[in-house]
């Protein structure tokens, strides 16, 4: 014999899971369902009626509408999530590649509890993308945790560095020595975890791919945060393709352009259409290499206009490149 919590519990799972905004449930239908969870007992209408009003007082959201012949039908349709922040979640998980296909698959079928059934097998299937890439994802997984908790506490993160030559051994930077840094943030950019923190021994901050430790540990020594560092400054200069001398540019693009131009500088860059074919992009840049090497990407839908010592780099750049093939 199972208690009244009981059947409560299993009347707010069938509301949560089996009803949403456009699947509901008349009070014999919930019987009926009650029926796969408390099969040899008997409870009447009234009884789920009351049930119903008592998880309503615990704040459990019931919608209550008509249908024909005036049958009341009943739903729940409060979500933690919307079903676009769920399909947000959802193809985060499947587009990083270094997760597994079997951790994403376990992953996705946690996301979908958030929701009902129905609206879960809308949700997308891990089989349509591709596989993972060849990352020790176990591995990441421990670094993820031992970072994530050494951030929240404070405490200095020690561990061995490295990376893999052309014979895909892997190699330990500085001879092996242990690291100790002091963790900022864990990121993800470009589909890789990294680190950022303060490397103790030259006090510098650097980044870390989270792939590449190896034997890490939460020390007991705390330290404090320095509070002229910026997060998103660092970012943008290690990260991001523009990080140097600001610069004035003008560059002249192919009309197929320019949405690449639009998503790389914004909707109110400033461009003006010099005919059918053609617009130049006037604005502000960082002089980098990685500025250089996003404009050759284009090769001959880009002309580099002005600045001239801007034209004298891509020239030269071009020229070590044709020398290669030469």
């Amino acid at each position: 014999m199972h208690s009244n919590s009981y059947r409560l519990l299993k009347i707010k799972d069938i509301l949560f899971y089996e009803t949403d905004a456009e699947h509901e449930l008349s009070i014999a239908d919930i019987q009926e369902k009650l029926k796969r969870y408390l099969p040899e007992e008997t409870f009447d209408q009234r009884t789920i009626k009351r049930d119903l009003m008592t998880l309503e007082e615990a704040g459990f959201e019931i919608v209550r509408n008509k249908g024909k012949y005036g049958k009341i039908l009943y739903s729940h349709q409060a979500r933690l999530f919307e079903v676009y922040q769920l399909r947000l979640l959802v193809d985060a998980i499947l587009s990083a590649r270094f997760i597994t296909t079997k951790e994403k698959n376990h992953l996705i079928e946690k996301v979908k509890q958030l929701t009902s059934h129905a609206i879960a097998k809308t949700l997308p299937e891990p089989v349509v993308f591709s596989q993972s890439v060849n990352l020790d994802y176990d591995l990441i997984k421990l670094n993820i945790d031992h970072v994530h908790r050494a951030i929240s506490k404070r405490r200095v993160l020690t561990y061995k560095y490295g990376r893999y030559n052309m014979d895909k051994e892997f190699e330990w930077r500085r001879d092996g020595e242990t690291y100790y840094v002091e963790p900022y943030a864990l990121i993800w950019q470009n589909d890789l975890y990294y680190l950022i923190g303060r490397f103790q021994p030259t006090n510098e901050i650097r980044h870390y791919r989270l792939d590449r430790i190896r034997d890490i540990h939460i020390s007991d020594e705390t330290f404090k945060k320095d509070e002229n560092f910026h997060l998103q400054q660092y970012i943008d200069k290690s990260f991001h393709m523009f990080s140097g001398e600001n610069i004035r540019i003008r560059i002249k693009f192919h009309a197929s352009l320019v949405n690449v131009v639009l998503d790389r500088f914004g909707k109110d860059a400033n461009i003006r259409k010099v005919n059918d074919e053609a617009f130049i992009l006037s604005t502000q840049a960082k002089l980098s290499d990685g500025l250089i090497n996003w404009i050759l990407t284009w090769g001959s839908r880009a002309k580099v206009l002005s600045p001239d010592y801007l034209v004298q780099q891509v020239k030269e750049k071009i020229s070590q490149m044709y020398a290669i093939y030469h």
